[in-house]
């Protein structure tokens, strides 16, 4: 396998009508999305994020889950990495060698779509703005509400906020008992 680039780590697709922004994408990741979607997708799973990392070993990790909701297993992992490997071995859409993860994007997942912030809504999540706000804050930490309209609202300790999607660097669940409890229970996060 080949891989590389030194540019920011995350992938996001272009769904439910935002021209998303919430975080970067570079040429590889953009390139090894475009070769690897339908292949993922006809095995009924969706990308969340692709993330390429430099370094003396770089690594390509690719995130999914299932598109039906259902638990991801080590073996749609397997299988999608015999399939990724076999496509990008082909297409060589990456330059230098790299090592490829193939994973479940975990319980404190990145939030990379609109509407993981629905999904999602009730967890705690931290989020980290492209630029300061104008109190001059970029990181916040709070309960997720939900999407109004292009906004994420956020319920923060004494106030709530509305943090506009397309000014988003990253978002991630924290990993909280409450966010335990619920995985271990079977029940959706």
């Amino acid at each position: 396998m080949k891989g590389g680039p030194r540019g920011p780590p995350y992938f996001i697709g272009h769904s439910e009508g935002y021209a998303l922004s919430l975080v970067s994408e570079t040429r590889e990741t953009e390139r090894v999305a475009a070769i690897i979607e339908p292949s993922a997708t006809a095995m009924g799973l969706e990308l969340v994020r692709i993330s390429l990392t430099g370094g003396p070993h770089p690594v390509l990790q690719i995130m999914v889950d299932r598109i039906d909701g259902a638990t991801l297993t080590v073996d749609h992992c397997a299988e999608l990495s015999r399939t990724v490997s076999a496509l990008l071995d082909v297409a060589d859409p990456i330059a230098e060698p790299y090592a490829l993860e193939v994973s479940s994007p975990g319980l404190d997942r990145p939030l990379t779509r609109p509407r993981d912030f629905d999904r999602f809504a009730g967890n705690v999540a931290k989020i980290e703005m492209r630029e300061p706000r104008p109190d001059g804050r970029r990181r916040f930490r709070g309960r997720l509400l939900g999407l109004s309209g292009a906004d994420v609202r956020l319920a923060l300790k004494d106030d709530e906020v509305a943090l506009p999607v397309a000014d988003i660097a990253r978002a991630k669940l924290v990993l909280t008992d409450e966010l335990l409890t619920a995985a271990s229970s079977g029940q959706q996060a």
